[in-house]
């Protein structure tokens, strides 16, 4: 055991080509810079942290709020302006620290505004502070003499495969559902309102069109991984993803994801791909390398490290498993669903009325969310039951300290999948029983037993 972990090491602390690492450096400053960008270029910023009146926050985590406009508008500045130093290597994972927490802290303002692709860019950045990525090709691999380094070891490379495959294996994984390869939905819901879309609108009008792109989505996502780790099949591999990617960018609007899975696939590619594309060859033992074969200090994989990345990968596995753990469909009962990889899974619409209940009257008022939430808000929390939960104990502490004891339900249907809506929790049960002596997966109703709309 002891030689085979010495071997392991050894061939992990192997100097190889840092091109790819330095590429791919310079390629999370891009995705961070455009995405904290396009908060202040579309006014999200405004729209979605000064004016609501209401936050929805993740467990453990109610104490992070939005700051003022000032600070605000502060914080996405400085997050873009530490992708400069972080892109050409310069304290590179100082600057890589400060914008994961920059971007940590937006991720936490508001739970309707998780995104799969967010999550991506949160783990890429924790990846780049643990990560020597600012060595190859970066202002903090230069000798004394100016010359730069241009090698890397080989784990950090290797970290970052496992990194994107993870969330390419169980995007698949997720798809392996009735609904999904059975009765192509909900592609057959979305592709029913594409059909006049020029050259491809025709296409999906063809009867079995959403049931071929469910399985082509399904087989894709969990092989590709495999394929692009295969020296001879990593080319069209590639070519796979460029095609797949711009057709569900051009299809539906998911945000930067696809274009985030585009670049951080070419890890796969050989460490020195890029030089090679300029007509380059890479060069070993290059600057820094020849005097210290071991390279830089923090470099070096050791036993505890590897540990360390031994139970991350661990980690990395088990949290998109534990939807298996609870019963249902996770797509309706939404336990396990965030930060599970699980991408354009369902369909789904809700109506919401909060019930409450006077209870030295007996009287009952409706209370309609917006009341509390923007639409943006509204739309996304109403099929979440955690966030029902969180929403209806704001309006039980706002009546608490107005004086009057109340009692408060919520009245939640649902339509998944093109299903017929259906109850969604148990509008008997007050609130604040809700984990405290009724757990919340009993609180959530059963899902609809009848299948959905067949395709075409």
């Amino acid at each position: 055991m002891k030689a085979l972990l010495r071997r392991t090491l050894a061939s992990l602390n192997a100097r190889e080509s840092g091109a790819s690492l330095a590429l791919f450096r310079g390629m999370i400053a891009i995705l961070v810079a455009v995405s904290v960008a396009r908060f202040e270029i579309y006014g999200w910023a405004d729209s979605f942290f000064l004016r609501p009146r209401f936050f929805f926050s993740y467990p453990g985590f109610s104490w992070v709020k939005p700051p003022g406009p000032l600070a605000l508008h502060a914080l996405f500045v400085g997050v873009f302006l530490l992708t400069i130093p972080f892109a050409i290597g310069w304290k590179t994972r100082l600057s890589a620290f400060g914008m994961l927490l920059g971007f940590l802290a937006i991720h936490l303002f508001d739970v309707t505004n998780y995104l799969n692709h967010y999550v991506l860019l949160l783990l890429l950045l924790v990846h780049a502070v643990v990560l020597p990525i600012g060595g190859p090709y970066g202002f903090d691999g230069r000798t004394k003499d100016g010359r730069w380094t241009t090698t890397s070891p080989r784990w950090p490379l290797r970290a970052l495969r496992f990194q994107v495959g993870i969330v390419y294996f169980f995007a698949g994984i997720a798809k392996a559902n009735s609904d999904w390869l059975f009765h192509g939905q909900p592609l057959a819901i979305w592709l029913a309102a594409r059909e006049g879309l020029p050259l491809v609108g025709p296409l999906f009008a063809l009867p079995g069109a959403a049931i071929v792109m469910s399985w082509s989505g399904f087989l894709f996502d969990t092989s590709i991984p495999f394929l692009l780790s295969h020296p001879r099949l990593r080319r069209p591999a590639y070519v796979a993803v460029l095609f797949f990617h711009a057709l569900t960018s051009y299809l539906f609007p998911i945000g930067l994801f696809p274009w985030i899975m585009v670049g951080a696939a070419t890890v796969f590619f050989a460490p020195d791909w890029p030089l090679k594309l300029l007509g380059r060859h890479s060069v070993q033992g290059a600057a820094g390398d020849v005097e210290n074969p071991a390279g830089r200090p923090g470099e070096q994989l050791g036993r505890a490290a590897l540990f360390a990345f031994a139970l991350h990968a661990v980690l990395q596995i088990l949290v998109p498993l534990r939807t298996f753990a609870t019963p249902g469909p996770v797509a309706w009962h939404e336990q396990g669903m965030r930060f599970s990889w699980r991408v354009m899974l369902r369909e789904k619409n809700a109506a919401v009325t909060y019930l409450v209940e006077d209870l030295q009257t007996g009287r009952v008022r409706e209370v309609p969310p917006r009341e509390y939430l923007d639409d943006r808000q509204e739309r996304e929390f109403a099929t979440q039951p955690d966030l029902l939960l969180q929403l209806g104990s704001r309006i039980a502490a706002d009546e608490a300290a107005a004086g009057r004891s109340v009692r408060v339900r919520v009245d939640a249907v649902a339509s998944w999948n093109g299903r017929r809506m259906h109850r969604l929790v148990d509008d008997r049960i007050s609130l604040d029983r809700v984990g405290r002596d009724v757990p919340l997966a009993a609180w959530i109703l059963p899902a609809p037993t009848e299948p959905p709309p067949s395709f075409k």
